[in-house]
């Protein structure tokens, strides 16, 4: 069992402090006197196709000390291959590599990655120190022109940012002074502080902050002429340049293989493709502590498939590294095949607030069913309909967490009222509550009716990619006939999914429970609150809070209303106590709200590792947020044994 350091967690983000202290991250000396390249790259090296590997690293990398860490130095060589249900997964590279301007360490604690060294004042003076040196995957040097590039060109372009800066990085409505002080130094400033920003900057998918200007400058009007831009637009098959430096620049979804990065590993597969190969990064800017560059291993392969074959495949030895697509469920199948596939099945603990949870759409078109689902006393029968206990002992073998959606205890905000809260299975209770909405008559099968005759009949959306969902659906379907409701099971295809949710056609989807069950009062509280159109459960009022009013509905639900007052009050204290008091009220709007259904939570998640790759953490916890799944752990460290 996995004992976390609740003191440490709530120290998370300190250089976030809104206080008058000044943080100061202090670069950490190589103890090596000679980098060692990987043997891959000496071709490269003898033939002058690249520079020497002293040449390629930053002044000052940044070195890993695995010893320190409990692992083992390692050597270079072999490729991880990884199975995906969908070309969008390899994304996951960039998540997984977790290479950030400032990231999260196993602690939670905000350290330097990119940047050599920040320092922080009065919670809204952010400075930042790069790495003298340092350059892009394609040798060209990184400096604060990139950042220049990114803020001025991108994020405040009127055609390139034309729906406004993030919200994490407005304050009262207003973006920062930002300033390039030299080459290498760079400064954003507020006018009140702004907690968010670091931990934006360390998210599994962060806020861009440096973009290779020399690379995207040729797809900018302002840099390009008109004859060679309407070349471009042409060789592209792209009406607008805004457009096609879109496409160009997305980073994030690792599409485009020739745009420069600072990840570890580099995409060489133009899309659509059957198999995506990933290759390491030359100029990658961390060693271990005996001077080899990172990453260890030389290539990743992403196999696109049919994510619901994906254990199968696995249990069949097709995979080296394998998290995505497996579930508790398939660890009886996969642990018989240890052996033969030569592998282990390593039980991480899940971190999110539920391991699936059921999501009613308050945005649905329906009147009929927006008034029903905004009913609360709707939603906790529906809640309280679910025998929980089975479901854990059916699907997880008792092992895990009988909860609502919310903070796990390793959480410094988790309160067991809103573990528990409408999620104790009380059939008897939840028939009263429709009863009392008038949903008296029922069918001849025993399903209640609308006063307009109409069945209570729930259709719940599946993105179709695991058999979890929908064995727990199975399960639901019968205990909510106790309570007259029906539960029809759609299954389709993810985007299909979040499609007809984001456009009020789904009446509910199921997805997993909260991404960040770990937080800490520093951390921001968006993901419990509407900030964007992903969030299936409001996705219009998300669209109107993330797009300032411009598009979507504006939230009218009381409940909801305070939530968004209390995440205001968060954005603006000044002290952990603050903060804390808004996460709290939050936390017991939701949890009371039932504003998502969870089931359980402490789910166990299969980590499947070939028997000779290395310094894989037998426990740790795997989430989106705020481990980016493999990221903090550094799989850049993760290598080959031959013995």
């Amino acid at each position: 069992m996995i004992i976390w350091p609740i003191k440490k967690i709530l120290k998370v983000v300190c250089t976030v402090s809104l206080i008058a202290v000044a943080v100061s991250m202090q670069p950490v000396s190589s103890h090596a006197t000679k980098y060692i390249s990987p043997p891959s790259l000496l071709d490269e090296e003898l033939a002058g196709k690249l520079p020497q590997v002293s040449e390629r690293l930053p002044k000052n990398p940044r070195v890993i000390n695995l010893k320190a860490m409990g692992r083992k130095p390692g050597k270079h060589g072999g490729t991880f291959r990884m199975l995906i249900g969908k070309v969008k997964d390899i994304k996951l590279i960039p998540i997984y590599g977790y290479a950030r301007l400032v990231g999260y360490n196993e602690k939670f604690e905000l350290i330097p990655d990119i940047l050599e060294s920040y320092e922080v004042k009065e919670g809204r003076i952010f400075t930042f120190h790069l790495r003298p040196g340092h350059k892009w995957s394609d040798g060209h040097p990184f400096t604060t022109e990139d950042f220049r590039y990114a803020w001025e060109d991108m994020l405040t372009d009127k055609k390139l940012g034309r729906s406004g800066l993030r919200p994490k990085l407005l304050v009262n409505g207003k973006g920062p002074l930002f300033e390039v002080l030299d080459e290498t130094t760079v400064r954003y400033t507020w006018d009140a502080p702004n907690p968010q920003f670091l931990p934006s900057l360390a998210a599994p998918i962060p806020t861009y902050l440096a973009m290779p200007a020399h690379y995207l400058k040729q797809f900018h009007t302002k840099y390009q002429t008109k004859a060679k831009m309407k070349e471009l637009l042409g060789n592209y098959h792209v009406k607008k340049w805004y457009k096609l430096h879109k496409r160009m620049a997305r980073e994030k979804k690792a599409t485009n293989p020739d745009l420069p990065t600072l990840s570890p590993w580099v995409n060489t597969t133009h899309p659509p493709a059957d198999l995506f190969v990933f290759k390491r990064n030359p100029y990658f800017h961390r060693v271990d502590e005996n001077g080899n560059q990172l990453p260890y291993v030389d290539r990743i392969t992403m196999s696109v498939g049919t994510g619901s074959l994906i254990p199968a495949k696995t249990g069949a030895g097709d995979a080296d590294l394998q998290a995505r697509n497996l579930n508790f469920v398939d660890y009886t199948h996969l642990k018989s095949s240890e052996k033969r596939s030569k592998y282990n099945v390593l039980l991480w603990k899940s971190g999110k607030g539920s391991a699936v949870t059921l999501l009613p759409n308050l945005n649905v078109k329906d009147p009929l069913w927006r008034k029903t689902l905004r009913d609360v006393r709707f939603r906790r029968a529906l809640s309280i309909g679910i025998d929980r206990h089975e479901i854990n002992q059916i699907m997880f073998y008792g092992l895990a967490r009988e909860s609502g959606d919310s903070m796990l205890p390793q959480s410094p905000l988790y309160k067991e009222k809103y573990q528990k809260a409408w999620a104790t299975y009380n059939p008897k209770q939840a028939n009263e509550f429709l009863d009392e909405m008038g949903l008296i008559k029922r069918d001849e099968d025993g399903y209640r009716l609308f006063p307009s005759g109409q069945r209570v009949e729930i259709i719940v959306e599946t993105a179709g990619e695991n058999t979890l969902q929908s064995d727990i659906l199975e399960l639901i379907q019968d205990q909510w006939m106790k309570i007259g409701v029906k539960l029809i099971i759609r299954s389709s295809q993810r985007d299909v999914m979040r499609r007809r949710a984001i456009s009020g056609l789904a009446v509910m989807t199921i997805w997993n429970g909260l991404d960040n069950a770990v937080a800490s009062p520093q951390m921001s509280p968006e993901e419990l609150i509407p900030t964007s159109q992903s969030s299936l459960q409001w996705p219009q009022w998300g669209m109107y809070v993330a797009s300032k009013g411009k598009k979507g509905e504006k939230p009218d639900l009381a409940p909801v209303v305070e939530m968004l007052e209390s995440a205001q009050q968060w954005s603006r204290a000044t002290t952990i106590q603050e903060q804390k008091k808004a996460w709290d009220n939050i936390l017991n709007i939701y949890s009371d709200n039932v504003f998502s259904i969870g089931i359980v939570n402490g789910a166990l998640q299969p980590i499947v590792v070939k028997n000779n790759i290395v310094n894989v953490p037998k426990e740790a916890i795997y989430a989106y947020s705020p481990t980016a799944y493999f990221g903090v752990y550094l799989p850049d460290t993760f290598w080959y044994s031959t013995k």
